[in-house]
């Protein structure tokens, strides 16, 4: 494969480079890269893959572009809202470089289809925004002995790292052994985050690829970079690869992809009864009329609290709940509520266990109600 006549216009600028030249830049012509994620990483890290004369790039994304998606994922516009965001973003790119081959999977990714999907490519980066997702991109990788860019982002702060145990680094689960607490790390949504957080993030990303592709620099292979976008500072952490890791480690105990749902609590353990739950007019009826038999607890944590909250509502983190949950009394009724009706549900499951036999969770949380009665600001 060689470089068309336009081709070496367009490039120009990598090929007056030693370390890249004509031939670094065959080398990108050749890749293949997969990008799990079309939102505010893959955003910034898709155009400057395109930009840069990727081969093929592969994009995984199920979700549609939202006017709420506008203020960071700059790969999508206002004409694109309602539309596939992998057919935006293989649009855009095709505008950008047109000679890059662009393969869309609208699809979430899964067990189910992760090891297939990602087979043909040289190296995925994570573009998600959840757990499972995170956890199954890694564990695909480590089994097929491919290199996994992470990226991360939260309010103002990202990380990025390089994992890839075949080049005697770490993978993801020996930095993150297990998720944290369902419930406890807030969504972009729930929390919040700086437009350009994802952009900065999402480019350094693009450069470890590049930088793999080409075989030049020095990669975060070994390193955690995080980014405080308030103190515009970096910081770089050691890691190293853990020997008891059960995907990379000396044991391997893993060897096959798992229910990544089920291991980072996204969903309950069992089905959820229709009893358990109850609406958000049940909800609001119990707000208008207050009774000692029941109380009404925001389980969200402390800054989507204070951002926006029902007054007459008690505020109890969810993060809180394990050292707290004494101050309830299991004699009462109790309503839980958080953003979307997701993590009251494993609030509730933790009650119950505890001796809470009067639980509720409200259907559709926060969000559900707004969209019912309005604000009610405390």
């Amino acid at each position: 494969m060689t470089l068309a006549a336009d081709e070496k216009i367009r490039y120009a600028r990598h090929l007056v480079l030693p370390e890249v030249g004509r031939a670094g830049q065959e080398k990108l012509q050749r890749a293949q890269v997969l990008c799990v994620g079309a939102g505010g990483l893959g955003s910034s890290l898709l155009m400057y893959l395109a930009a840069a004369g990727i081969g093929r790039i592969g994009i995984v994304d199920f979700d549609t572009v939202d006017v709420s998606n506008l203020q960071r994922q700059i790969i999508h516009g206002t004409a694109e809202v309602g539309r596939l965001k992998v057919e935006s973003a293989r649009d855009a790119i095709h505008r950008l470089n047109p000679r890059v081959a662009v393969t869309v999977y609208p699809a979430r990714l899964e067990r189910k289809n992760a090891l297939e999907i990602l087979a043909p490519y040289d190296i995925a980066a994570d573009g998600s925004d959840n757990f499972p997702t995170r956890y199954l991109l890694n564990d695909a990788c480590v089994l097929l002995k491919k290199p996994y860019v992470y990226g991360s982002i939260f309010q103002f702060e990202g990380q990025a790292s390089f994992f890839a145990p075949t080049l005697q680094g770490p993978c993801y689960r020996c930095l993150f052994p297990e998720p944290p607490p369902p419930g406890t790390v807030p969504s972009c949504a729930e929390g919040g985050v700086l437009g350009v957080l994802p952009g900065i993030i999402g480019c350094i990303q693009a450069a470890e690829i590049i930088k793999y592709l080409l075989g030049l620099g020095d990669l975060l292979l070994n390193r955690l970079l995080t980014f405080d976008a308030r103190a515009m500072k970096f910081r770089e952490l050691k890691l190293r690869p853990d020997p008891h890791c059960p995907l990379c480690g000396e044991s391997r105990a893993q060897t096959q992809l798992i229910d990544y749902d089920a291991f980072c609590g996204a969903r309950p353990a069992t089905p959820t009864a229709e009893a358990d739950e109850v609406s958000a007019r049940q909800m609001h009826e119990a707000l208008l009329n207050p009774t000692p038999l029941l109380q009404i607890i925001d389980i969200r944590e402390d800054s989507e609290y204070a951002s926006r909250h029902l007054a007459g509502v008690r505020h109890l983190p969810l993060s809180q709940l394990a050292a707290r949950h004494q101050e309830l009394d299991p004699q009462q009724t109790l309503y839980l509520h958080c953003q979307h009706g997701v993590r009251s549900l494993h609030a509730l499951a933790m009650l119950r266990e505890w001796g809470y036999p009067h639980v509720k969770s409200v259907r559709g949380g926060l969000a559900a109600y707004l969209d019912e009665f309005g604000n009610q600001p405390g």
